[in-house]
């Protein structure tokens, strides 16, 4: 035990560590406040489909060779997102197709262009095109090469994000519960429909770097599910959802220190045993009641 605690001790003395751990914990914090609304207002699906759009457009943005592909990634995704949410009944392609085709087109579209690339001279090789795409995918690697700039940035983001929440929570709680009556008293659902789905992409892109695209929707998702199968008042559902997320991001984090694993599927996996295991709280619970 002591031993581990000195090796963690060793490794956090360098900043990239530090780094790492501040971003993750941000970022667990910002997915998770939102997570709850998606899992109840069944919009699970967008952040899976927003990861692979992003995704895309960090491929358009290599191939392109802009420094900053945060110029492409965000608005991209933001306005992906705000074509998803619009996307409705009384359209020819309904929402869960329209979810694929964007997802599964994004991603093929963005590793062939990759492909394109580095077989165009751009002095890349394919194995160098498949590490990265492998790092951008589930974060492998990604993590433990933010600067300070990148974490100011996300400081900066999740500070947007946790505001936003907290100002306008009423209304989140009134349209994620029952949309139709929000709009009979006056609230304009519409309106903060489209901004759940807008900080949702903002979560998405700053979260591409610790997790991956693929992994995403699962840092997002998994914590609220977990927290719904002990809890039922949405209030609590979200302080508990935080304290999986946050648990769960740090646990991760060192874990994969220590082993040497992928920090983002660590973090999932995390999650996965959290879900499990309140899964079985929820049985023992029930079982008592009876």
């Amino acid at each position: 035990m002591s031993e581990m605690l000195s090796t963690l001790h060793d490794y956090f003395q360098h900043p990239f560590i530090r780094y790492a751990l501040i971003v993750g914990l941000l970022i667990a914090l910002c997915s998770s406040l939102l997570g709850v609304t998606l899992v109840m207002k069944r919009f699970s699906f967008i952040g899976d489909g927003l990861s692979h759009v992003a995704f895309g457009a960090m491929a358009v943005a290599t191939v392109t060779g802009i420094t900053n592909n945060m110029l492409i990634i965000m608005p991209v995704t933001i306005i992906s997102a705000v074509l998803l949410l619009r996307t409705g009944n009384n359209t020819k392609i309904k929402g869960d197709a329209a979810v694929a085709m964007i997802s599964v087109g994004a991603l093929a579209l963005g590793y062939m262009l990759m492909n394109i690339a580095a077989r165009s001279g751009s002095g890349r090789t394919t194995s160098n095109v498949s590490a990265d795409v492998c790092s951008t995918l589930f974060g492998s690697t990604s993590i433990l090469t933010l600067s300070l700039t990148d974490v100011w940035i996300c400081v900066a983001m999740s500070v947007i994000v946790v505001t936003v929440f907290l100002v306008f929570y009423n209304k989140i709680f009134a349209v994620t519960f029952d949309e139709s009556f929000a709009k009979a008293t006056g609230v304009r659902a519409d309106m903060y429909n489209l901004l759940i789905a807008i900080v949702i992409a903002v979560i998405i892109v700053i979260a591409m770097k610790f997790v991956g695209s693929l992994l995403i929707s699962a840092l997002i998702i998994f914590p609220a599910l977990s927290a719904m199968r002990v809890f039922k008042s949405f209030r609590s559902v979200i302080i508990c959802s935080v304290v999986i997320s946050l648990f769960c991001a740090a646990s991760g984090i060192i874990i994969s220190i220590l082993a040497g694993t992928p920090v983002g599927s660590t973090i999932v996996s995390a999650d996965i045993c959290v879900f499990f295991l309140f899964c079985l709280i929820s049985l023992v619970l029930r079982r008592g009641k009876k």
